[in-house]
């Protein structure tokens, strides 16, 4: 799954890159999770503009929000069978700008090392997403979004066995074109990238907590692996044990 993700593209150079109507006021950020706000991009009577969003998808049937799951990534083989998903796939789709994304690779032991995933040439990503408005009794609304994930490339399956799907060139444009392009045809963009497209190192493990949100999460780190277990043979010749 994607669950942590950075984005440091000045609210200038977004504009400019992604074609917007309008600019948002951002911060570099190191670290976003899920139920913060993120800035996604979606289109509205021709009009392609950047909105705050709550990262956790909310469909517009549900009743109360807080009694209903989060739901932060839709995977691409379900996503337009499943209620929570299926309208927004026609009427709902987004993107969402990032520097890079954040993956745990499980080791042997158990422990979980954080790795960060950038496109090869550093430039920004934008991540295939859905959005819904929720209207609450009150005429209250929670704009949220979703983003997609696919199987991994053969690249990155050393670390997880899933990754966002992200959009490249007029991909983006027919995403965001939910007049013009019908579902079924959008379903068709959300692929893995190509081997090669994508970089990633190590980073350290304080990445895991939301808490921290600084550019020293993003810098390369030492991976320590764990000492492989070693047996000896017990006094006698018999049994083996650990030591």
């Amino acid at each position: 799954m994607c669950g942590r993700y950075a984005a440091t593209l000045p609210p200038e150079q977004m504009v400019e890159l992604f074609k917007l109507l309008n600019s948002i006021e951002m911060v570099p950020r190191y670290n976003i999770a899920p139920t913060q706000p993120v800035a996604a991009i979606w289109e509205e009577s021709g009009r392609r503009e950047a909105h705050f969003a709550r990262w956790g998808l909310v469909p517009r049937w549900v009743k109360d929000p807080r009694e209903f799951p989060l739901l932060v990534n839709a995977r691409v083989e379900t996503m337009a069978e499943k209620p929570a998903f299926r309208d927004a796939l026609k009427h709902g789709r987004c993107i969402i700008p990032a520097s890079g994304y954040y993956e745990w690779h499980t080791n042997p032991d158990k422990s979980k090392q954080p790795y960060y995933i950038t496109h090869e040439d550093g430039r920004p990503m934008a991540l295939a997403a859905l959005y819904a408005t929720w209207v609450g009794p009150e005429g209250e609304e929670i704009d949220s979004v979703a983003t997609i994930t696919v199987p991994t490339n053969p690249q990155l399956s050393e670390i997880h066995h899933r990754m966002p799907a992200i959009l490249e060139g007029d991909a983006i444009d027919q995403w965001l074109d939910v007049r013009g392009v019908p579902a079924g045809a959008a379903h068709q963009l959300a692929l893995p990238l190509d081997d090669g497209m994508l970089k990633f190192h190590p980073v350290s493990t304080r990445v895991n907590s939301a808490r921290d949100d600084d550019p020293g999460l993003i810098e390369p780190a030492t991976v320590i692996k764990p000492e492989p277990v070693r047996l000896k043979k017990a006094a006698g010749g018999g049994q083996l044990d650990l030591f």
